[in-house]
């Protein structure tokens, strides 16, 4: 890219936080008549820096998506995040990769954004940098709800809590699961309620076990869904699946990608006494769902 607006940060979820920096971005791209860009990394920093494992909110793919559809940003830049990465020294990540290799003429960050080897880099020190450079820099203040910051870690908390309507009230947008659909044991459709079997991609967060309102997306279509995700207690189920009946619709998704959008969270994941009662509280779930 030869020059752009360039958002920085990891973005994971694409949440209202993530959102002020995006919309700064948009807003001069418009003014300066240049690309709205955003930098984001491949694997999340903290699992090579740290050594923690991250289960993430969304895939890259989906974090595109968000970007460019919520937000306007033109072009979603990954960088390979390795132990080369991880050890650049920040003056080098900003002379040599943001405005070098990105073609940043004015970069967008928050105001906790931390770059460079040993997290060196702060948002003043970039704005410093920048400035020395003839770049433009906008550093925006974290964006608040109830009191604490809106961050991932916040929001990944209340997914695993059960707590989906918060969830997404701090995301701006229902959480997305995005997966393949692969053949399962078709207990649903012996009931009268064919479910899909959903594959989700490794390192994703799952949500806490339960039931849950939704709409599935696929092939231009968007369903209304009561969505399971657990490990069937009933029949007596080991794995875990994301498994979404998609009401009013009768086909065949196998093979297909389907977009879960999950609004709220209906109930915990339990075992039923019998396969008619596990029926009957679908059901009872499908009309909570058709009326939200």
């Amino acid at each position: 890219m030869d020059q752009c607006i360039l958002a920085l940060g990891f973005f994971d979820g694409v949440h209202l936080g993530h959102g002020a920096l995006l919309r700064r971005t948009r807003a001069l791209a418009d003014e300066l008549r240049l690309p709205a860009a955003a930098l984001t990394f491949d694997t999340h920093p903290a699992e090579l820096v740290r050594g923690q494992r991250v289960a993430l909110l969304n895939t890259p793919r989906e974090r595109e998506m968000l970007m460019r559809e919520r937000y306007g940003i033109d072009e979603v830049l990954t960088l390979h995040f390795d132990r080369g990465t991880m050890a650049q020294p920040w003056q080098s990540f900003v002379r040599d990769t943001v405005c070098g290799r990105f073609g940043a003429v004015h970069t967008v960050c928050g105001e906790d954004f931390r770059f460079g080897a040993g997290g060196r880099g702060t948002a003043a020190l970039l704005q410093e940098e920048c400035a020395r450079l003839g770049v433009g820099c906008d550093c925006i203040a974290q964006v608040r709800m109830d009191g604490a910051p809106i961050s991932s870690t916040r929001i990944r908390a209340l997914l695993e809590a059960g707590e989906t309507a918060e969830a997404v009230r701090l995301l701006g947008h229902p959480h997305l699961l995005t997966g393949t659909v692969t053949q399962g044991k078709k207990l649903g459709r012996t009931l009268g309620i064919p479910t899909a079997n959903l594959v989700l991609p490794d390192g994703i967060l799952v949500p806490r076990f339960g039931v849950y309102a939704a709409n599935a997306v696929f092939e231009g279509q968007t369903r209304r869904a009561v969505v399971n995700i657990g490990t069937r207690p009933t029949v007596n189920g080991q794995n875990v699946t994301v498994e979404p009946w998609i009401l009013d619709f009768d086909g065949d998704l196998y093979g297909h990608e389907l977009c879960l959008e999950l609004w709220d969270f209906l109930r915990p994941e339990r075992k039923f006494g019998s396969l008619e009662e596990l029926k009957a509280e679908i059901l009872r779930n499908a009309e909570q769902v058709k009326h939200m």
